[in-house]
């Protein structure tokens, strides 16, 4: 609502209720000059007198009674939405609508979730899981994740972690069994690939840089890419928080753990608006925490 609008109706209801311009104004803090003004404004606005004046008395018009009634109304309704807009902004409030890469929803959000939604009664999250959001604000969301900081105008990056990456393969692949002294063997081999990502340069001893390139297989999702790996497809590069539990129990092995591959880093969009709501805030603050020491 206009706020002009509701200090016009604010003076009005004051006057009514005090019964008396000059009472209204020293409540106000206002010139008596200043509440006729305002008055005889609304008035004007609404096209019709709503009180009755002379030097001592004010009255109500028929039209005055009815605008009186709808005028405490509108107020009421007017400070119940600046309420709940504050609470927006001081306390986390709403739903939090959240959109991540599909490997998150292996565990990776618990933890943060659990801590948000455990901070206030009056936050609820909606995950929506998948690959390559490209606006957020189209997609009606508060906060996505991804690999890499958005520059479009209107977006806020923030980074949350740096994680590794680890070259795995499957037992069952023959790559597994066989001796391996050099990067430059995996060529016989095929090379899978999250499409986002299609090469990967590892880095050796005496600084040796080795290219892996050319892949048999592409995939859009991170998690087709782990399972194709698990299921011996081939060798790929991936994410070392989302397999570490497939490297402890003997589904996939690293190749070339002398070899280094560069890190990774996740990092959390939003739309670039003057105030972020707490809600939101909160939430990059619990993932950049939770994922830090994970």
């Amino acid at each position: 609502m206009n706020s002009k609008f509701t200090r016009a109706l604010k003076v009005f209801l004051a006057v009514v209720d005090c019964g008396n311009m000059s009472v209204a104004a020293r409540q106000l803090h206002m010139t008596v000059s200043a509440i006729s003004q305002q008055l005889r404004k609304l008035e004007e606005d609404i096209g019709q007198q709503l009180v009755n004046r002379n030097s001592r008395h004010l009255s109500l018009t028929e039209a005055g009674r009815i605008y009186y009634q709808t005028s405490q109304e509108l107020v009421a309704i007017a400070q119940q939405g600046q309420q709940e807009i504050d609470a927006l902004i001081h306390s986390p409030s709403g739903e939090l609508r959240l959109l991540a890469p599909e490997g998150f929803g292996g565990g990776l959000l618990s933890e943060p979730l659990r801590q948000l939604l455990a901070s206030s009664e009056r936050i609820s999250v909606a995950v929506t899981l998948g690959e390559g959001f490209e606006d957020i604000v189209a997609n009606g969301a508060d906060l996505a994740l991804g690999f890499a900081p958005v520059e479009k105008e209107g977006f806020k990056s923030y980074q949350l972690a740096t994680w590794s990456q680890v070259l795995c393969v499957a037992p069952s692949h023959g790559l597994a069994g066989q001796s391996l002294s050099h990067p430059e063997q995996l060529k016989e081999h095929p090379f899978i690939v999250y499409d986002h990502l299609p090469t990967h340069e590892l880095s050796g001893p005496d600084d040796e840089r080795y290219l892996l390139a050319h892949p048999k297989l592409s995939v859009n999702s991170m998690q087709a890419l782990i399972q194709f790996t698990v299921d011996g497809l081939g060798y790929a590069v991936l994410p070392q928080k989302e397999v570490q539990h497939y490297l402890a129990d003997g589904k996939l092995v690293e190749l070339f753990p002398d070899w280094q591959l560069p890190d990774y880093q996740v990092f959390a969009v939003v739309a670039d608006y003057q105030t972020m709501p707490v809600k939101t805030r909160q939430a990059i603050e619990l993932l950049e925490s939770c994922f830090t020491i994970l």
